[in-house]
């Protein structure tokens, strides 16, 4: 296909525009150095990675791509292209048509509409993590001091079992107090921020590993550490590190990349100072009086990040949250299954969900950048997940609410409502 013929079919609705690559480069970075980054405006992305799960059909009919549409695959090869045209070809997909000149043509060309995820620097690839910690430098940093966090929750063997060269650990724990499952107080922040040696100024790259999270465990969150890495990364920045990046896909997307893994327990290297008093970013959270204020406003939502049945009151999500049941007047925003799985908003390989799909369905329920949004679930890792992903659209008023339904349901003074909303 030519790109002549591309451009007429950019506002077809019965053409879907696949771009093949990986959903680092669809997000905006520029990984085999063309003239723009980002994706062909309204292009879908299927990574030709994801061919090789056997769920891949079931991806493709959850993304709404049925064999019957006509769609128009692109990527950073020929070969690319046409590997992946006859796998859809294979799989009974009959009208694919191929275009070669995303690189050549359409990224060097600015009259040509491409669109990126706005803050995509903030979540980085594998390959730019190894790119960082080889010495060099990545696109877009430019800095001279690094550390790369591993993240878990009261579980270092996830980290001793294999991490990324030169991470070192950190414990959820260190940031959020186990008694209330919120950001601790600006002291302790400081001093365990010293302790990991943060500053203000260091550029910090969170990463976690999902190791199948089960709600019969004493502590399921301790196999949650991709989850935990995007609660240390609101913290971080409510606290005030300027540079904070998540490697988009965690672990698995390290280790999918072939790159090399230690099991060295690397050494933290304290600071003296973090350089700034916490909280430089206040705003980032909100707390109950502002929450209550919030539900009161036609400028304002809560948007609960949790599961269906913990929003109707079947279940309250955690073995150490007895009360079940909703706050009233919040927005639902479904993170999937349970308390410890983002189905809704990540892919089959842990990395970020497209975000054309996220913000089409949170619109849906009425959850619009225009508004001030204030995230939570149950102690504030889904909702610092959801927050971290309005935050990457460019939203440009999003919190977190870090009490949570843990804070609201320990006051029997709060309204709560359960079963399904009428």
């Amino acid at each position: 296909m030519r790109t002549e013929a591309l451009q007429e079919l950019l506002d077809n609705n019965d053409v879907t525009i696949i771009d093949v690559r990986s959903i680092d480069a669809y997000n905006g970075w520029r990984m085999q150095n063309e003239a723009r980054g980002g994706h062909i405006k309204g292009a879908k992305t299927v990574p030709e990675k994801w061919f090789h799960f056997s769920e891949w059909l079931r991806i493709l009919q959850f993304k709404n791509i049925l064999p019957d549409h006509a769609i128009v695959v692109y990527g950073y090869t020929p070969k690319q292209s046409h590997r992946t045209a006859e796998q859809f070809r294979e799989n009974g997909y009959k009208k694919v048509s191929v275009y070669n000149q995303f690189v050549s043509e359409w990224s060097g060309n600015d009259a040509l509409p491409m669109q990126k995820l706005a803050n995509y620097r903030q979540l980085v690839s594998p390959e730019w993590v190894n790119t960082l910690i080889a010495g060099k430098t990545p696109e877009g940093y430019g800095n001279d001091r690094f550390v790369v966090c591993h993240a878990h929750y009261r579980n270092r063997d996830a980290y001793l079992s294999g991490h990324i060269p030169g991470a070192v650990d950190m414990d959820t724990l260190s940031l959020e107090s186990p008694e209330t499952w919120n950001r601790r107080s600006p002291e302790e922040l400081k001093a365990a921020l010293e302790q990991h040696g943060i500053t203000a100024d260091t550029t910090v790259v969170l990463y976690g590993k999902f190791m199948q999270p089960d709600n019969a465990d004493d502590f399921p969150g301790s196999a949650a550490g991709h989850i935990g890495a995007i609660r240390l990364a609101f913290i971080m920045m409510y606290a005030g590190v300027k540079d904070v990046r998540v490697l988009n896909g965690g672990y698995r997307s390290w280790a999918d990349a072939g790159y090399e893994i230690s099991m060295d327990d690397v050494p933290k290297q304290p600071v003296e100072s973090f350089g700034s008093v916490i909280p430089v970013r206040p705003e980032l959270a909100v707390d109950t009086p502002e929450a209550k204020e919030m539900l009161r406003s036609k400028d304002a939502d809560l948007v609960c990040v949790r599961s269906y049945p913990e929003y109707i009151g079947e279940v309250s999500g955690y073995n150490y949250i007895k009360k079940k049941g909703r706050i009233p007047g919040a927005v639902f925003a479904n993170c999937g299954s349970d308390a410890y799985h983002m189905e809704n908003y990540r892919n089959l390989d842990h990395t970020t969900r497209e975000y054309h799909e996220i913000d089409a369905v949170w619109k849906q329920s009425g959850i619009v950048p225009e508004k001030h949004l204030a995230f939570y679930c149950g102690t504030g890792w889904r909702g610092s997940e959801a927050w971290f992903n309005a935050l990457l659209m460019g939203w440009p008023r999003v919190s977190v609410y870090d009490g949570g339904w843990f804070e609201w349901s320990n006051n029997p003074d709060n309204p709560y409502e359960t079963g399904d909303p009428k």
